[in-house]
């Protein structure tokens, strides 16, 4: 008994060498492993200070830097504290610091939507290092984000901060945009875990999914992500799941984001979540659930947290295991290893890719009679306020203090557009009053311009072409309305149909571009115009952005990541949005299921306005010589195909590989999609051979009955396509006898 307390005594003093070792060097750099020195630390901290230590703070640097709050420092054991900020689109900090007279800024990327719809992982993952750089160099640890929920409804306030209504593209997108961030040795917190798809009461409302629909739906994302990029944070979301705060499910955070998805990082609370409201979660219940770290953390949750730790109430096991998670990650960060931050990130790079890469993600919906790409030296009469005072992304959190925006009317002029100088002039004069500046979209009103019917027949004679921008703006706490948002306004809607009017009564077209975050109703006008550009909100450079897809500098290549409606009540959980009661709800029902967007579509046959995946170009493509590597199925199947231009002009091409499964005695989707990849910059008459991988968890459906993840045997359809529904080539494969893919844990049961 003797000698195994001297070795005990041993392996501290050892612990605590290395400790002293690597807080003179930073732990990184001293040699030491991120357990050994997390075992260190945590075997020299007093219980008062493990239960301070398990909630954030204030950030010290929150004057400089706007950071939302940082991990605790332990002075005396020489941790550092992390620093975490905001947000989805550009680091939030503020450009005044109260000690310097230097102004400093951050660049507004392209939306999550904006991204997203580039299908295109590499250049997504630029975008991260790019974004990475400008966290490490002012100083940032940890971006909170990206927020990786799913579109259940187009009226979600937060979906431009979100990908798609597919997991799929969701987890890979956000695999990308975690990778870019987190080679610059900074981290990231991916977000909001998990089914936080609505603002309307969202620190308290109560979902009711069931297992196979959180698992296929609102987890997959999750799952491809955190398992393809590693992110060193994850953030648990505000939202109930069938009774129980999420920040306090064991189920979540422990059975399956790391027992049976191998998660090694820590887990954070949203901010103040489980706090707000009569209806608290309990702290001790997150700690023990999985839930690390408590952000950003209050007194009373010290005070809770030790007096159940005094009492027994909570294990210091449960305790020493979150903060070994905690200074896991410390123990990589530049703070923690004494990195000298430049104040000085390389925006002027970061612009130019956000130019190029806010272009990609455009999509073109229109294109009648090739009334794009605009001719050069077009006289162009320029309609909308967002023309003027275009908008670069969404409110709340996914704002970001940039040193300017570039407008339309400026990029057009750059591209060698000659603009109407009239009505510029009348936009310029409109726009200058205190209440319609660029900060304040939602209350400008143009239908206080009164253009007569006069005036715009001088605008038609005079110009070649006109075209219209409608802007749209949502953020956080809120979700979107039907009228007036989701809907055309009707000043909006008498705008469109009074420019037609002139314009196409003396022969000319009328192009709508779309500076919108998320879908909008498009069906009672999208006919009568020549052409649509979605240019979604694609950051501080979005004037330019559109100018070079207008005028064909940039050939549109983004597709759809989520399906437009005809009308709202198309959409599959119009019904059980945002809730019960209507008004101010508390529970909400998913009983779509699994039929999110275009799966609920293709189940009820229901003809969207624009369906997921697509996407028009200035050029066309044609598919063929379809492989499949076997007709069986074993451990994987390899699937290529060819695409070719066939067009005018230079373009690239998104191919989209979904698959139809065999039913068994499982209800399933028509069709899934399953693979995606995109062309380089193809010349016209060029070819270039795509190739994507099925695996076994893609053939997989979620069994409840068995809690396993089954192929079902029998025939699968391989559909490739241009769009969910522009399949140009198909195949199909066997699968022998039916496949446990993954054995799992029983979960959110009722």
């Amino acid at each position: 008994m003797r000698r195994h307390l001297l070795l005990q005594d041993l392996l501290l003093i050892l612990l605590l060498v290395l400790a002293v070792e690597a807080k003179a060097s930073g732990p990184a750099k001293s040699g030491v492993t991120a357990q050994v020195w997390a075992k260190s630390i945590i075997a020299q901290m007093t219980m008062e200070e493990k239960a301070d230590f398990l909630c954030g703070s204030s950030c010290p640097l929150n004057d400089a830097l706007k950071a939302s709050a940082s991990t605790k420092e332990i002075s005396r054991l020489g941790v550092r504290p992390m620093v975490t900020s905001d947000g989805p689109a550009g680091l939030r900090i503020l450009t005044l610091r109260p000690t310097d007279i230097e102004t400093y800024y951050t660049t507004a990327f392209p939306i999550g939507t904006s991204l997203a719809s580039t299908w295109d992982v590499d250049m997504v993952g630029k975008i991260g290092e790019a974004f990475g750089q400008e966290l490490k160099e002012y100083g940032v640890d940890i971006l909170l984000g990206p927020g990786v929920n799913i579109h259940r409804s187009p009226l979600c306030g937060r979906n431009f901060e979100y990908y798609s209504e597919d997991p799929y593209v969701t987890g890979n997108i956000a695999a990308a945009m975690i990778n870019g961030v987190q080679s610059n040795g900074v981290g990231t917190s991916i977000k909001h875990f998990a089914a936080n798809n609505q603002e309307t009461n969202r620190h308290s409302i109560n979902e009711i999914i069931s297992e196979r629909t959180m698992r296929e739906i609102y987890l997959r994302g999750f799952e491809i992500a955190i398992k393809k990029s590693h992110p060193w944070t994850v953030m648990s979301s505000y939202n109930k799941v069938d009774g129980s705060f999420t920040c306090e499910r064991h189920d979540l955070l422990t059975d399956i984001l790391r027992d049976e998805w191998g998660y090694k990082g820590f887990v954070m609370s949203d901010w103040d979540g489980g706090v707000t409201g009569n209806n608290r979660s309990d702290v001790v219940a997150q700690i023990s659930s999985g839930n690390d770290l408590l952000m950003p953390g209050y007194d009373e949750q010290r005070e809770d947290l030790l007096k159940a730790m005094k009492s027994g109430q909570l294990k210091m096991a449960d305790v020493d295991r979150a903060l070994e998670h905690i200074l896991g990650i410390v123990y990589m960060s530049p703070a923690q290893n004494k990195y000298v931050f430049s104040n000085n990130p390389d925006l002027k790079a970061h612009a130019e890719l956000t130019r190029r890469v806010g272009a990609e993600g455009m999509v073109l919906l229109e294109n009648r009679n090739d009334a794009l790409p605009l001719p050069k030296s077009s006289k162009v009469a320029l309609f909308g306020s967002t023309s003027y005072a275009p908008i670069t992304g969404g409110l709340g959190s996914g704002d970001v203090y940039k040193a300017y925006v570039a407008p339309v009317d400026k990029g057009l002029k750059n591209e060698g557009i000659v603009l109407d100088s009239n009505l510029a002039d009348y936009y310029a004069a409109y726009l200058c009053y205190p209440y319609h500046t660029s900060e304040d979209y939602n209350y400008i009103n143009e239908d206080q311009m009164n253009f007569n019917v006069d005036c715009l027949n001088t605008l038609a004679a005079a110009n070649d072409e006109a075209v219209i921008t409608l802007g749209r703006l949502s953020g956080e706490g809120s979700d979107r309305k039907i009228d007036d948002d989701f809907k055309l306004k009707p000043f909006e809607r008498r705008m469109i149909e009074n420019v037609l009017k002139a314009f196409h009564a003396v022969g000319k077209k009328v192009v709508v571009v779309l500076n919108i975050g998320g879908v909008i109703e498009m069906e009672s006008w999208k006919n009568e115009v020549d052409a649509v550009l979605l240019a979604w909100q694609p950051g501080q450079e979005v004037g330019n952005s559109i100018a070079d897809v207008l005028t064909g500098k940039v050939n549109p290549s983004g597709k759809l990541t989520m399906t437009f409606p005809k009308k709202y009540e198309d959409t599959p959980a119009a019904k059980y949005f945002p809730g019960e009661p209507a008004n101010d709800p508390n529970v909400s029902y998913y009983k779509e299921g699994i039929y999110v967007g275009y799966r609920s579509y293709d189940k009820q046959n229901v003809e969207p306005s624009y369906e997921f995946g697509y996407g028009k170009s200035f050029t066309d493509f044609k598919y063929s010589d379809l492989k499949l590597s076997s007709n069986h199925f074993s451990k994987q199947l390899t699937v290529s195909v060819v695409v070719t231009n066939v067009g005018r002009y230079a373009g690239k091409e998104v191919a989209q590989l979904y698959l139809s499964a065999p039913a068994a005695n499982l209800d399933k989707p028509v069709k899934e999609l399953k693979g995606f990849a995109k062309t380089g910059l193809l010349q016209p008459g060029e070819s270039e051979t795509l190739t994507m991988t099925l695996l076994p968890k893609d053939l997989a459906s979620f069994y409840t009955n068995q809690e396993a993840w089954i192929a079902d045997k029998g025939e699968y359809k391989v559909l490739i396509g241009a769009s969910s529904r522009d399949i140009r080539l198909q195949d199909k494969f066997v699968l022998p006898k039916r496949m446990m893919v993954e054995k799992v844990h029983p979960a959110f049961e009722k």
